[in-house]
């Protein structure tokens, strides 16, 4: 008899669908930049000087999203594979009878991933996995660099873009950067136009999801917290500033934004939490 996690081929196919839709997304946004680039009116105009700053800057924008991306698929923030039989005993510990396993504290069973998640926060459903424990990091600065590459690519598409709304009525402006699906089924506009009106409105509202995700999940993080207890008004966790930052993303916090794959180790298991009573415990 197989694990009660076990996922089939069916189900695993269907897991990998939205990872799959989002890079095919992706695949769109960098063909439509390379044509407007290379093709089309080119970037915007700067020196030498600029050019090679904006250069070396989506390079590293780039290389932190691919890198955080890798991090966050490869890191599996299940249950799977960790041993819990026989250390259920304290106290918020539970059982799962779809996984058929106790499960500590701050855990929590995602329908999607059939599978308990250690830390459990919540499930991405852009890249088809739960973000917990042993990924909250990553996922915190993927937020960052994909509003950065976002907003930058949306820097890079506005002169072509201006130059086609300078040329349409404001009507026809506003339906275009509005509805821009409408305008291409009416013939109202190209292919080519529809492209760049659509992939530069995507870009521009996926910046501000990413940055309005990424504002929430700092207030979490300084707090303390995950999605669900955020929802439920639970604070047992809160143990100070400089420990929830450390707690979520090792003791080099203020450099991992800067680079994926910078060494700074979780101080916990992602079974084991302190709380705020234990440190009122040993501070008395």
């Amino acid at each position: 008899m197989g694990q009660p996690w076990a996922v089939g081929d069916a189900e695993a196919a269907s897991a990998r669908l939205p990872l799959v839709l989002t890079a095919l997304w992706a695949a769109a946004v960098g063909l439509e930049l390379a044509y407007v680039l290379v093709l089309g009116p080119g970037p915007p105009p700067l020196g030498p000087l600029a050019r090679t700053l904006q250069l070396a800057l989506a390079t590293f924008q780039l290389l932190n999203l691919l890198g955080n991306v890798g991090l966050f698929l490869r890191s599996d923030p299940s249950i799977r594979g960790v041993m819990l039989a026989g250390r259920g005993l304290g106290q918020g510990w539970a059982y799962c009878y779809q996984c058929q396993s106790q499960v500590p504290p701050r855990s929590g069973h995602c329908s999607a991933c059939r599978i308990c998640i250690l830390r459990r926060d919540h499930h991405c459903r852009l890249l088809g996995r739960c973000v917990g424990f042993h990924n909250y990091r990553p996922f915190l600065c993927l937020l960052l660099h994909a509003a950065g590459v976002l907003l930058h690519i949306s820097v890079l598409l506005g002169p072509a873009l201006s130059a086609l709304l300078r040329a349409q009525t404001p009507l026809h402006t506003a339906a275009l950067l509005l509805l821009p699906w409408l305008m291409l089924l009416t013939g109202r506009v190209s292919l080519a136009q529809f492209a760049l009106a659509f992939v530069t409105d995507t870009c521009v509202a996926g910046a501000l999801l990413c940055g309005a995700g990424l504002l929430f999940h700092g207030m979490l993080l300084l707090r303390g917290q995950t999605t669900w207890e955020w929802a439920r008004g639970q604070h047992a966790y809160d143990l100070g500033l400089s420990h929830n930052l450390q707690a979520a993303l090792g003791p080099r916090w203020v450099l991992v934004w800067l680079w994926p794959f910078l060494a700074s180790p979780l101080p916990g298991d992602g079974i084991t939490f302190q709380t705020t009573a234990d440190v009122g415990l040993m501070a008395s």
